[in-house]
């Protein structure tokens, strides 16, 4: 509800003319600050695949900028009311902190986006010293009020100003160099006291009062003194559960996550009352009640997972799950609900106006929420990536759609206030205070249900849509297993046969099975492996992709003659996924019928269906390729020249952000395919640095199958961070360098060929101590191409037969001939030299030049100044190794490179370097 702090009397001075009064301008300037944290979390959202840190970008946003805004000034204003003191949140020393905070909050997400961690540092001091002000003003506020019955909630915004804490921990790992499992256990502890200490404390004791206001009825018995008990508990079980965090075992950190939740059920238990007494009717409301729901799952998760594992990179691994159901599900849920109550009541100008504000805010609500919270769950749970980032973008239109309505409601509001038609306006704006609120008009049942009904028609039809454009889904053609090799139809027997089948190592367990011809067969499915597999018969009867773990039913159907089955993921077949039913008494055909063996009736080959963002188009583009054709005019090479490492000699901190995607691409004249990439390029992004720098990658899965990623930079147990992730999954991998070369990466999913074959390579160089300066530095990456369908993905059985159809250096077949490198006359250059393969070596050479540089797989086999006078006239690679060759030019000219394989040389690996 809300109250009047006073109001003029029948003798009293007239209403004053329509306006805003200082206090409810200060709140519509101040939470224009969230709004427009809000807004820049929804920019990143949109345009996160083109920034670095793109996930910590997100939440950063999202936490650190709007909600900690939130919470400062929300907090400030519901202990000035409680309190009745309601002029003490605002003025010269309230937006100090406010000026400090975000400033602050920008330094540190400005420097993570620059990677400068001094200007990280910076920010979190300033962060902490404008929290650590709020809970000083905080406690001589309370020490100032008289004795009040909800002065309870102060204590917990104090208890909860433990966020500078947590920005310490924070700024210890943005300056990375941490060891072992610190970099996890710090993490948590960091997301434990920010989430559930400084956000969920905060949020308890406003619940105390806001949760009956926002139900329109009075506050239950004993609330006030059920948050008395729930503190100390909510504390002791954050703390313990901290405390395990950094100093033992996951499993000791169980309890704690246990003993926070019994306090979060302590303080809940009159929230539930006041709920049966009047069941909510509004956006808020139920907002506010989708995201506790939301906290107690999350909850029930991260102490499930604490008490399964004694490793804290697997609840590392396991807690980044958490992430969209604590920041989307229940924090930002909160965050809008409150908004959604408290601004109307800002913005004042009498009961007809909040109503009117209200219901502009509440427009489509159930729709909204069902919309909301169902593309959350399914972003949470394992379904196809294209449904999970269509159910993103249906999360971020329903943050749009409010932060519209709530700019629309500020500006109407304020409009009509200033014609004069909103009402006379009160003395002194309305605050928020417990106690029951003047009735308004429930909310009709069958717009309710009709709304959720939208809003999962809505779903639904994006779950549809993702699925019909994920290509996994696409049907193979059907034939009946019932099917004699005759062509007769077996007669059934009645009975069934069911085996159990088990993927062990890229391999069905067993490899076949006898079935009597007539029986119907049931095919139990159970993937032990480490990828994702399904089964798939000729007969078109499929399993779902299923991962590691999981089991899965196949019904064949009767069966009367043999039939070939093969998991569909994309090379998977090639390398031996395959599975035989032989069916066996008088319907034993032995073998199958015309036209059906390797390929449906269509003459389609089955496995090219799976895998991929985008199928063929049936033309062959290895017919398409021609060496000699010409690129469209304006074509721009991918730019070979080498970035500088970063100067001075403490070692540095690398952090990139890479993500899987799948590309289509022009990678000849007139020859496109559709490529697996790191960061939607092939090779994928060059990194750089040198001998003592770590390099902390976040490898983020957008593609539509299992990737991985191998650096060969770093020495470490490939165990956990050369792991296939699936889906919508990330991992991060560290390793530091410690040795000199230009090292490849790349995606060790098997089969590895195949995936290294379609795109998924790139470098990284690390500097030779003392490496000298030259005039030009160009890196070129060599690998072949076995191409398939024009738009489609490589050819497996090309691969496998080691028959490449184009060989080039950076993607593209003879570029660099029709946009060469450049250099001056009697400049040194350096070209460093990669071979990614996967299959064919190189012997780079620049023709017309000598090399008196050769620097190969970290060693130099030779430098100038030697006694021999010696020079080379190639560097000469196996695939996945790679150097340096440095020359001068003394004479104008076009000087081409090519690997001396003149073979590959006459199929793309060629380019000029022009000297002027």
């Amino acid at each position: 509800m809300t109250t009047q702090l006073s109001s003029p009397t029948a003798n009293g001075p007239a209403p004053k003319p329509p306006g805003r009064s200082p206090r409810a301008l200060w709140h519509l300037g101040v939470n224009a600050v969230v709004v427009v944290w809000l807004g820049l979390f929804a920019v990143v959202g949109s345009a996160h695949h083109f920034l670095p840190h793109a996930f910590w970008l997100l939440v950063h946003t999202l936490l650190l900028g709007a909600v900690t805004n939130a919470v400062v000034i929300w907090s400030g204003h519901f202990a000035a009311s409680v309190l009745r003191l309601p002029e003490a949140n605002r003025g010269a020393p309230a937006a100090l902190r406010l000026v400090c905070l975000n400033a602050g909050a920008v330094a540190v997400i400005g420097g993570m986006f620059t990677d400068r961690w001094p200007v990280v540092l910076v920010g979190g001091c300033l962060v902490a010293a404008a929290v650590t002000a709020h809970a000083v003003w905080l406690v001589r506020l309370l020490r100032r009020a008289l004795p009040g019955r909800f002065s309870m909630t102060v204590r917990y915004y104090t208890a909860a100003a433990l966020l500078p804490v947590g920005a310490a921990l924070g700024v210890v790992m943005a300056r990375g160099e941490l060891g072992g499992d610190l970099p996890e256990r710090l993490l948590l502890a960091h997301e434990m006291i920010n989430l559930l200490g400084w956000v969920g404390l905060t949020v308890a004791g406003t619940l105390i009062t806001l949760w009956p206001t926002m139900l329109r009825t009075r506050v239950a018995d004993g609330a006030e003194r059920a948050g008395r008990r729930a503190l100390p508990v909510l504390l002791a079980g954050l703390g313990a559960a901290v405390a395990a965090a950094l100093l033992g075992p996951p499993p000791l950190a169980a309890p704690g996550v246990v003993v926070h939740a019994a306090g979060l059920v302590i303080a809940g238990i009159p929230w539930v009352r006041e709920a049966r007494a009047k069941v909510p009717r509004s956006f808020a409301a139920w907002s506010v009640a989708a995201g506790s729901l939301w906290l107690a799952g999350a909850l029930l998760f991260l102490a499930g997972t604490l008490l399964s594992t004694t490793s804290w990179i697997t609840v590392g691994e396991r807690t980044s799950l958490l992430t969209a159901p604590l920041a989307a599900g229940w924090i930002a849920q909160v965050l809008l609900g409150a908004l959604g109550f408290l601004v109307p009541v800002v913005l004042g100008g009498g009961p007809t106006a909040v109503r009117a504000a209200t219901a502009g805010l509440e427009r489509a609500w159930p729709a909204r929420l069902t919309v909301t919270n169902t593309a959350l769950l399914l972003c949470v749970l394992p379904v196809p990536s294209v449904v999970r980032v269509i159910c993103s973008v249906l999360l971020l239109v329903m943050l749009l759609y409010f932060l519209v309505l709530l700019v629309l409601t500020v500006v109407r509001g304020i409009r009509n206030r200033r014609k004069g038609t909103a009402g006379p306006a009160p003395a002194a704006e309305p605050v928020p205070a417990p106690g029951p609120a003047p009735a308004e008009a429930p909310a009709r049942p069958h717009r309710v249900l009709g709304g959720v009904a939208f809003g999962l028609a809505v779903v639904m039809l994006a779950v549809a849509g993702g699925g019909a454009a994920d290509v996994r889904s696409l049907p193979i053609l059907e034939r009946s297993a019932a099917t004699s090799a005759d062509g007769g139809e077996v007669t059934p027997t009645g009975r069934t046969t069911t085996v159990e089948v088990t993927v062990r190592n890229m391999r069905f367990s067993p490899a076949s099975v006898d079935v009597p011809a007539g029986d119907r067969l049931v095919i139990e499915l159970h993937n032990t492996g480490t990828d994702t597999h399904d089964l798939v018969l000729e007969t078109g009867a499929r399993t779902d992709r299923i991962a590691p773990g999981k089991r899965a039913t196949l019904d064949a159907g009767v069966v009367g003659r043999d039939l070939d089955g093969w998991c569909s993921v994309v090379g998977h077949r090639q390398m031996g996924m395959v599975f035989g039913v032989r069916a066996t008494g008088d319907g034993d055909g032995g073998t199958t019928s015309e036209g059906s063996e390797e390929n449906g009736e269509n003459g389609e080959t089955a496995h090219d269906h799976g895998g991929t963002a985008s199928e063929g188009t049936g033309e062959s583009a290895a017919d398409a390729f021609d060496p000699m054709a010409e690129p469209a005019d304006g074509f721009t090479a991918r730019d070979a020249q080498l970035p500088s490492a970063a100067e001075g000699s403490a070692p540095q901190v690398h952090r990139r952000t890479l993500t899987v995607k799948e590309a289509e691409a022009e990678v000849a004249p007139g020859v496109r395919q559709t490529l697996w990439t790191f960061d939607g390029t092939a090779p994928g992004p060059v990194l750089r640095g040198r001998v003592g720098d770590t390099f902390e990658i976040t490898l983020v899965n957008d593609g539509t199958i299992g990737h991985s990623v191998d650096f060969h930079a770093g020495a470490l147990a490939p165990d956990e961070p050369m792991r296939t992730i699936q889906p919508g999954e990330s991992l991060t991998y560290r390793f530091k360098a410690t040795r000199s070369g230009v090292w490849m990466y790349h995606c060790s999913t098997m089969p590895m060929s195949l995936h290294i074959a379609n795109g998924m390579f790139g470098a990284v160089v690390i500097d030779p101590p003392g490496l000298p300066r030259v005039d030009r530095e160009y890196l070129l990456v060599q690998s072949e191409f076995y191409l398939g369908e024009q738009n489609g993905t490589a050819d497996a059985d090309k691969v496998n037969a080691k028959e490449p159809d184009m060989v080039a250096f950076n993607g593209y077949a003879s570029q660099y001939d029709h946009d060469p490198l450049t250099a001056k006359t009697g400049e040194r250059v350096r070209i460093w030299v990669l071979t990614a393969g996967p299959n064919v070596p190189s012997a780079f050479h620049v023709v017309g030049g000598q090399f008196d540089t050769v620097f190969r797989e970290g060693a130099y086999d030779l430098r100038p100044g030697g006694a021999e006078r010696g020079g080379a006239q190639i560097l000469d690679l196996a695939p996945a190794s790679g150097g340096f060759v440095e020359l001068t030019l003394p004479e104008a000219g076009d000087y081409p490179f090519v690997t001396h394989i003149m073979s590959d040389a006459e199929r793309g690996a060629h380019g000029i370097l022009r000297v002027r």
